[in-house]
C-alpha cells in the first residue's frame, strides 16, 4: 500500500528551507497542508486526494469563509507539495494540475494623502528611546516603502547614513538597496544613540529589552501612533508603503523605478498603483511624439 503523502511533509519543507525560505512562510505552508490533511482525513481518506476531491476540499473552505485570495495561496502550497512527491516518485500523478482557484475580486491599494502623512510624522514627540525609535521606523515605512518585515529585520550594518542608503532584504531573500529620506535619516541619527542592544544583539530596532523588535509590535505601534496625534483612520505599515508607491508615481511616473524601489519580482504587482487619466496620457503623447502636436489656430 503506498505511502500517504504526510509521510513526507517534513522532507518537503526542509527542501524548501534549503531555497532560502523564511521561517515565517514554512510555517504558513505547514499549517495549509496540515488543513489539507485534515479536512480529508474528517473525510477518511488518508491516501493521496484526487483531483475532485480537492476540488471538494476547496468548495468546502470557501463555505467556511475563506476569502479567493487565501484560497488561492492554499492552492499554491498544495501544487508545491504535490510537485514535490511527482519530482521524488512519491505519487504516480499530480492531482492539482491545472487546478484552479477562484478569482479574487481587484482590490486598489489604501493610500493616505501626502498632507496628511507629514502633518502626523511631523508632530512633536518625545526624546525618549522608544518614541525616537518609533519616529525613526514610520520614517522608513514611509520615506523608503519598506515591508514591516523588511523594517523588523534590519540590521545596524545593513544602514548607511552617511550614504543615504539602506541595505534590505526582502522577499525570497532578494537583497537591494533604498534611498534614506533627510527625514530617515534625521529620525535615525536621533534614535541611534539611544538604542538599547543586549549581548550580541545586532538588529537596529530593539525593544525594552534590547532584542529584536518584531512585525507586530511594530503593527501595534504605529496604530497606537495614529491614535495618539489625531488621526482619523486606523494606519498599518501595507498603507504606509502603499502610499510610497502611490506618491511616488503621482509624481515620478517612473513606474520601472519604483518597481525597483518596491522589490516587487513582477511588473503586474507595481501597476496596480497606476491610475494615469487619459488627459495624463495625451498630455505625455503631445510632448513625446513630433508627429502629436497640432498648429495652433491663429
Amino acid at each position: 500500500m503506498p505511502t500517504p503523502p504526510w509521510h513526507h511533509l517534513d522532507a518537503f519543507l526542509n527542501t524548501r528551507a534549503q531555497q532560502s525560505q523564511s521561517a515565517h512562510t514554512l510555517a504558513a505552508y505547514r499549517r495549509d497542508l496540515q488543513q489539507l490533511q485534515a479536512l480529508l482525513a474528517s473525510q477518511n481518506i488518508s491516501h493521496t486526494p484526487t483531483r475532485l476531491q480537492l476540488v471538494a476540499v476547496l468548495k468546502k473552505l470557501s463555505a467556511q469563509g475563506c476569502q479567493p485570495r487565501s484560497l488561492a495561496r492554499k492552492l499554491s502550497v498544495w501544487r508545491n507539495f504535490f510537485r514535490h512527491l511527482l519530482a521524488h516518485g512519491l505519487i504516480d500523478a499530480d492531482p492539482s494540475l491545472n487546478l484552479k482557484a477562484p478569482k479574487a475580486a481587484a482590490r486598489l491599494p489604501k493610500a493616505v494623502p501626502a498632507e496628511q502623512l507629514n502633518h502626523l510624522l511631523d508632530q512633536p514627540h518625545s526624546q525618549n528611546m522608544l518614541s525616537l525609535r518609533d519616529q525613526a521606523i514610520f520614517e522608513l515605512l514611509y520615506g523608503s516603502g519598506l515591508r514591516v518585515s523588511e523594517a523588523a529585520g534590519l540590521n545596524m550594518d545593513d544602514v548607511l547614513l552617511n550614504e543615504g542608503w539602506v541595505q534590505v532584504l526582502g522577499k525570497g531573500r532578494k537583497a537591494r538597496q533604498v534611498p534614506l529620506g533627510s527625514h530617515s535619516i534625521a529620525a535615525l541619527r536621533q534614535y541611534l544613540p539611544q538604542r538599547l542592544a543586549a549581548n550580541g544583539e545586532t538588529a537596529l530596532f530593539t525593544n525594552r529589552l534590547g532584542r529584536r523588535l518584531g512585525s507586530r509590535q511594530i503593527q501595534n505601534r504605529l496604530r497606537q501612533w495614529a491614535l495618539l496625534h489625531g488621526s482619523d483612520r486606523h494606519l498599518s505599515p501595507h498603507m504606509l508603503r502603499h502610499s510610497y508607491a502611490s506618491h511616488l508615481l503621482q509624481n515620478a511616473r517612473n513606474i520601472r523605478a519604483v518597481q525597483e524601489l518596491l522589490g516587487h519580482s513582477s511588473l503586474s504587482t507595481t501597476q496596480q498603483y497606476t491610475q494615469l487619466d487619459f488627459n495624463h496620457l495625451a498630455g505625455v503623447y503631445d510632448s513625446a511624439h513630433p508627429r502629436a502636436k497640432r498648429k495652433k489656430t491663429p
